[in-house]
């Protein structure tokens, strides 16, 4: 089982890898785009964090959509919208629950993929968050269908999704402002799927030291 106490944990070591990071993801921005991923989504993970102590008696799908809120209203660019469409569609499944089981966190991490595939409109490939996300999910469903535990299947997922960040580095960017360089995009990694990567961590991370 997957508590609220560790839905929370998650999202304050998500913030902090955020913050720890924001200099790396502003940088791989640089290359291939606006350079403001990672203030982005620092500020966004900062309002984040500072709400989380006005839900800390609510369900799971209530804190999964204050998460939302905030940094749709506080993140600018592209990983506003995008990851407040992931939390948005993911809190849809922990609707009234203070923990999941790991059928559950599937069907969480899939509906927010989906919200992400149905909102950018990126396909594989595409060198985005998609190229992390999707991969990932596929990988956790593996390893879920063949008996793993949630932390076990978790640490398969999050292997492959750090393969798949390598993997975008040849990409050619084919959505957003990288789409622009064209040719000039390959070679670099993309900054969207570097976060999506450290989100996925950051679950483990969080459900590890439950253990």
């Amino acid at each position: 089982m997957v508590t609220q106490a560790q839905i929370l944990k998650w999202l304050q070591v998500f913030g902090t890898e955020i913050d720890q990071n924001k200099e790396y993801l502003t940088e791989l921005d640089a290359a291939i785009g606006d350079a403001d991923h990672g203030i982005n989504m620092d500020r966004g993970f900062k309002k984040v964090i500072s709400q989380l102590p006005t839900v800390t008696q609510q369900d799971i799908g209530s804190i999964l959509k204050t998460v939302s809120m905030t940094l749709i209203s506080s993140v600018g660019g592209a990983s506003g919208p995008l990851y407040g469409t992931f939390f948005l569609k993911a809190s849809t499944i922990a609707v009234g629950k203070q923990e999941l089981t790991t059928q559950e966190l599937l069907t969480l991490l899939q509906a927010g993929l989906d919200g992400v595939l149905q909102r950018g409109k990126a396909q594989l490939e595409d060198k985005t968050m998609v190229d992390v996300l999707s991969p990932a999910v596929v990988a956790f469903r593996q390893a879920v269908e063949e008996g793993k535990d949630t932390v076990a299947a978790l640490q398969k997922s999050v292997a492959v999704a750090e393969q798949a960040l390598e993997n975008t580095k040849p990409m050619l960017a084919k959505k957003g402002r990288a789409s622009y360089l064209g040719e000039r995009s390959i070679g670099h990694q993309d900054p969207g799927a570097t976060s999506s990567y450290l989100m996925l961590r950051s679950l483990v991370v969080s459900l590890e030291d439950g253990e």
